[in-house]
């Protein structure tokens, strides 16, 4: 029950940051970080997939909801949580092999916690990305507006990870 009031309370300030404040970031129109997907990274590795699928819809609804995108990050979100268990069986270290533990860079190591989110934020940008132009005319421009948010979305999930806001 403790958990579930945690993950909740991360939920809502997750969802809040994006729609306040990270939201409210473009430059140039290339740089859009999306921290809310920080939900799926952190939650922890024996969750249920049904689950994990569940959590991301309702964040990808929210966001769409209140930011007027219909449907592109609900649908890149539930993407993301879809191949989170694939992404972790890949990521799987030694150290990181217990399914009980929330990923995070206490937890697993700056590296496999860098690499991890690295690869779900990817996932997720390129779904929402190219559903969001819904063309391969300027395939190689959202490429790059891919490549740089998920670097700079990746950036803050690390540092938000790292302060231990969420402890």
């Amino acid at each position: 029950m403790n958990n579930v009031l945690r993950y909740s309370g991360v939920f809502v300030v997750l969802v809040l940051l994006q729609l306040l404040v990270f939201n409210n970031i473009q430059f140039s129109g290339y740089i859009n970080p999306y921290v809310y997907v920080m939900l799926i990274i952190i939650l922890p590795l024996s969750l249920p997939s049904w689950v994990v699928l569940i959590i991301a819809f309702l964040a990808g609804f929210i966001i769409d909801a209140f930011s007027g995108t219909m449907g592109v990050h609900t649908f890149a979100t539930v993407m993301a949580g879809f191949v989170r268990p694939w992404i972790i069986s890949l990521n799987m270290t030694h150290e990181a092999a217990d399914p009980d533990i929330s990923p995070s860079v206490q937890n697993n190591g700056l590296r496999w916690f860098f690499m991890f989110a690295l690869m779900i934020v990817l996932v997720h940008h390129l779904a929402l990305f190219y559903v969001e132009v819904f063309s391969f005319s300027g395939f190689f421009r959202t490429f790059l507006r891919v490549i740089v948010s998920t670097l700079f979305t990746t950036f803050f999930i690390v540092i938000l990870d790292m302060i231990g806001w969420r402890r």
